[in-house]
């Protein structure tokens, strides 16, 4: 099986660079399972019903998010809709499963791709450096205790790269590949651990690179240069597509490969 998961995808450059990149990466990868992490699509800051609902019609099978999910409030009710109960799609779009419980979404999604094969994505936050959750670590337990498909992909949006190496090395052998993502400088550290399980600290950002990490350069030099609150937009310069492609055995889960993709216009 041949999976494709796009980093951080950032703002309306970031959603045009997939939109020009997605078509001929799934065909020249023969991609059988694609996710997007889609926390900062919208602006830069938060995800909409109407562009989960984009990013699924391009093929995405599944979308994790991360600590902006709640910053536009109308994926609230698109996590509770029909009557409290989330609809077939919204149930694809993903929020850390380990945000306190009563949290609208759900932080696990189970399905088939189109060729039969059953997968399971997990998304989880970070605690270090990053606002309260629940223990990560032990989340993971719970949820692979639940789980039944072999292929798991795991997105861990966590600021420390030590407790994202942490929780690799945690799952080596669980979970098909643990993906970080937040910090959207992608690492060099792409790998399979020893026990079959895809590695990389970070995924990079599917943005605007002619920023910082998103944002004109502009304001957040003015934000350092003077300690001041300042208003943050998203920057349009540079779209690089940030990606890594895995290979797996659908019969065990087990990672064969994992290659890093960046791509300019």
């Amino acid at each position: 099986m041949q999976i494709l998961f796009i980093g951080d995808i950032f703002g309306s450059p970031g959603r045009k660079i997939v939109h020009d990149h997605l078509a001929h990466v799934v065909e020249k990868h023969k991609i059988d399972l694609l996710i997007a992490n889609a926390e900062n699509a919208a602006g830069g800051f938060g995800l909409t019903p109407a562009i989960a609902e984009e990013l699924f019609a391009l093929g995405c099978d599944a979308l994790t998010t991360g600590n902006h999910i709640w910053d536009k409030r109308e994926i609230i009710d698109y996590f509770n809709s029909e009557n409290g109960n989330p609809n077939a799609q919204a149930r694809r779009v993903l929020r850390p499963a380990n945000f306190s419980q009563g949290a609208p979404g759900t932080g696990v999604y189970e399905g088939v791709t189109r060729s039969g094969h059953a997968y399971a994505v997990i998304n989880l936050q970070g605690r270090v450096f990053m606002q309260q959750t629940d223990d990560p670590f032990r989340k993971a337990d719970e949820l692979l205790k639940q789980i039944r498909s072999k292929v798991i992909l795991v997105d861990f949006h966590a600021e420390a790269t030590s407790e994202k190496i942490a929780l690799g090395w945690y799952l080596d052998g669980r979970v098909t590949a643990v993906l970080g993502t937040h910090t959207h400088v992608p690492t060099a550290d792409n790998r399979v651990l020893p026990k079959g399980t895809a590695y990389q600290t970070d995924v990079g950002m599917t943005g605007p690179f002619d920023s910082v990490i998103g944002v004109l350069k502009e304001q957040v030099l003015q934000r350092f240069l003077t300690g001041l609150p300042s208003r943050f937009d998203a920057a349009k310069g540079d779209p690089r597509f940030c990606a890594v492609v895995i290979q797996c055995d659908e019969a065990t889960g087990r990672a064969h490969s994992i290659q890093r993709l960046m791509l300019g216009e």
